[in-house]
């Protein structure tokens, strides 16, 4: 098998970051509503469980498992981009080639996940990520993170 055909594993678990195209802008925690309500549609239409998520000022990182049978993440991710961008009011986003909305970066990082440790590097890795880049001192100040519901998981809470 490829190494392009795994990525697209059923059933995957894999790390993602979405950049906006203006990586100054503060759009993602301005309007963390509405990407919130775009987060919600996309996983009522194409199902898949959150295992890990922050939302900084220009850029998220996820980490999600997709369903046995369905190894689409490009749909979820386009449909999350695309939901969050027709949400914005208009003065927050410029036009760009095509008509499109310049708000985020074409391309995303995708990494599939191999095991049990790549697993938990990951995970930390994106509740650490308000630390890492200065926002907040400690992973509980941070307001946009999956950091709070892990940590009632594992009884610290």
């Amino acid at each position: 098998m490829s190494d392009y055909r795994r990525l697209f594993v059923p059933g995957g678990t894999y790390f993602f970051t979405l950049n906006l195209r203006d990586r100054r802008s503060d759009l993602l925690v301005r309007h963390v509503g509405l990407l919130r309500e775009s987060w919600r549609e996309v996983s009522r239409a194409r199902p898949f469980e959150t295992l890990a998520a922050v939302i900084l000022p220009d850029h998220m990182h996820l980490v999600v498992s997709l369903p046995e049978s369905d190894a689409d993440y490009p749909a979820r991710l386009r449909l999350l981009k695309s939901g969050f961008t027709r949400r914005l009011p208009e003065d927050a986003k410029s036009e760009g080639r095509k008509g499109e909305r310049n708000v985020w970066q074409r391309r995303y990082w995708e990494h599939a996940i191999r095991d049990e440790a790549d697993l938990e590097a990951h995970v930390n890795y994106v509740h650490y990520n308000p630390v890492k880049h200065g926002h907040v001192a400690e992973m509980d100040d941070w307001p946009y993170s999956t950091w709070h519901r892990r940590k009632a998981e594992l009884g610290f809470a």
